[in-house]
Formats: C-alpha cells, sequence, structure tokens
C-alpha cells in the first residue's frame, strides 16, 4: 500500500491563486473578473501583477458572467470567480445561455464549495453545485483534492477551450500530491493498487478515503482509491478496470446524494459492469454551521464512515 504524507495544511482555494498567476504569467490572454470576493478567491497576487487585466466587479455576479462572455468573443480567457453557491445557483440561467450554450471560453472559480466552509453555514454552503455544472451540455466539472492538484488544474483549465467549472474549497486541508504531478482533464488517478475493494473519491474526501485504506489495510482489507479530480467527462475506463478487478465500489464525495459523483459512477457501473455500490454523501439535506472537521464527521464523509461503507460493499459481492 502506497503512503502519503501531508507536507503541510493549505487551503485549494490558494491553490487556485497561485494557479492564476502561473497561468496569467504563461499566456497575456488571461484575465480575472469577481463579484467583490477578490480576498477570498486569492485573486490578490493576479491583481497586483496584472492590475490592467483584473476586472473587480461588485456583488453582481449575473453581470460578471455577461462580462466575461463577451471577453472570451474576444478572443481573451476569463477566470470568474466567487463563492460556490453564488457563481452557480445564483447564476444559472447567465451560465447556461451565455457560457454552456455557446460553449464560451469562460473558466467558473468556485470557492468555499460544499459543507467544509464550516461555520457561514447552509446558506453559504453548496451541496448541489456539481449537479447544477454537470447536467448543462459541454461544461467540464473539476474537483481537484488539495493544494498542488488545485494549482495543476487551474492551469489545464486556462489550456482548454471551452467553458470550465473549478471547484475547490476553504478551509486548510492536507496537501498530499506531486506539485509536479501533470493534470491531465478526463482522467482519473489510481492513488493506491488494491483488489478487495474501489473507494472513488473526488476533493476533500479523497485524503479521507487514503486515510481509510489504512484503517482497512489493518483489518486485512485491500483497497483501491481513485481520485476523481475529472468529474466530468468521466473516466468511465478506470472506473469499469477497478470495478472488474475488485467487485465492489464506494464513491465519496462532498456533495448531496444526487446528481453528483455518486450517480455518475453508478450510472457508467449500471451500463457497463453491473458491480455493488456504497455511497458517502451529504444525503438529502442542507448544510449547518460548525468546524470543516465536525461537519465532515457529522455528514459521515470522514475516514471511519468510508471504511464502514467499504465493508459494507464487499459484504454484497
Amino acid at each position: 500500500m502506497k503512503k502519503y504524507t501531508d507536507t503541510g495544511k493549505k487551503d485549494t482555494r490558494s491553490g487556485f491563486g497561485v494557479g492564476l498567476l502561473k497561468a496569467g504569467q504563461a499566456d497575456k490572454r488571461v484575465v480575472a473578473l469577481t463579484a467583490d470576493l477578490k480576498g477570498s478567491l486569492k485573486m490578490d497576487a493576479f491583481a497586483a501583477e496584472f492590475p490592467e487585466r483584473f476586472f473587480q466587479c461588485g456583488i453582481a455576479e449575473a453581470n460578471m458572467v455577461g462580462a466575461a462572455a463577451g471577453l472570451a468573443i474576444t478572443g481573451k480567457i476569463p477566470f470568474i470567480g466567487s463563492f460556490a453557491e453564488f457563481v452557480t445557483g445564483r447564476v444559472y440561467d447567465q451560465i447556461r445561455q451565455e457560457l454552456s450554450y455557446g460553449n464560451t471560453n469562460v473558466k467558473i472559480a468556485s470557492s468555499h464549495a460544499g459543507i467544509t466552509l464550516g461555520e457561514d453555514g447552509a446558506t453559504h454552503q453548496t451541496m448541489e453545485d456539481i449537479a447544477l455544472m454537470r447536467a448543462l451540455p459541454g461544461m467540464v466539472v473539476l474537483n481537484p483534492c488539495d493544494f498542488n492538484q488545485t494549482v495543476q488544474a487551474t492551469l489545464a483549465a486556462a489550456k482548454y477551450e471551452g467553458p470550465v467549472y473549478l471547484r475547490f474549497g476553504r478551509p486548510s486541508v492536507p496537501n498530499f500530491t506531486d506539485e509536479n504531478q501533470p493534470f491531465e482533464i478526463g482522467k482519473a488517478i489510481v492513488m493506491n493498487e488494491g483488489k478487495d475493494v474501489t473507494l472513488i473519491a473526488t476533493g476533500h474526501t479523497v485524503w479521507e478515503a487514503l486515510q481509510a485504506t489504512e484503517a482497512l489495510e489493518a483489518g486485512g482489507i485491500s483497497a483501491e482509491v481513485i481520485d476523481i479530480a475529472t468529474i466530468k467527462p468521466l473516466d468511465e475506463e478506470a472506473i469499469v478496470a477497478s470495478a472488474t478487478k475488485t467487485g465492489c465500489v464506494v464513491v465519496a464525495e462532498e456533495h448531496n446524494a444526487f446528481g453528483g459523483l455518486g450517480e455518475a459512477v453508478a450510472g457508467v457501473l449500471a451500463a457497463k459492469k453491473p458491480t455493488p455500490v456504497e455511497f458517502v454523501n451529504g444525503g438529502d439535506r442542507f448544510g449547518q454551521s460548525g468546524t470543516p472537521a465536525a461537519l465532515m464527521a457529522a455528514y459521515g464523509l470522514d475516514a471511519p464512515h468510508i471504511a464502514e461503507a467499504a465493508k459494507k460493499a464487499i459484504a454484497r459481492k
């Protein structure tokens, strides 16, 4: 079993900030817009180095989407940044009509996603955003797992031609992937090879799945861990190959039960390799106020719950 080490906790939104600056340095077409959340989205360094390429739109997310679409039509590569709740649900019609329908080259930078936003509570915690973005034709959906992977995902999004939804978070979480590992849109990453059960995870739940693997290993269970950093397009080949090897699957995500990675994986397996699947997600409910760690435990998204789900999946083989 491969061991992963936390090299120092960092927030994934800061990974976006570093990636955005690097993307801007590499390509002068990259521009950035935000709805009065420059600091929260860690766009400060980009704005300082490229003030003529940074646009503060105020609390007017719908106008920001329209402005970004116009910039994209002129050949720019816009990144629009806000909280996940505000940059998906509040402006869904604008994203559908101006970005998805037109296959417009705009990148949606979505911070403070999921329940790990923490104490701000249910009104700011979005557990529905992946479902909303997955449903849009042509929309790429990225959900990197740590600081390093978020940097690389941002750079990959800048190079991709078409609309991209890039999801990241507020809390400091373990940083454990290789900073030089290339990010390929549409490709899953096998973090650990195993033979008894497949743990498929995305975003913050990848680290939890790796911790669950260590607990399972102590009990004689060999778990394969797959990091799905690209939720759409989904790496169906990797999912089917792993399910064929292990015979059962657990899908863990910081999202509600509907329309997210779990249903996407279940759809693939139902069509290509019927396999027992257990789901670790937030269920059919809103978030609530609390610390990120307490909420992950309360909503059943942490390592002990993933390990428990793995045992249930194995029992169904």
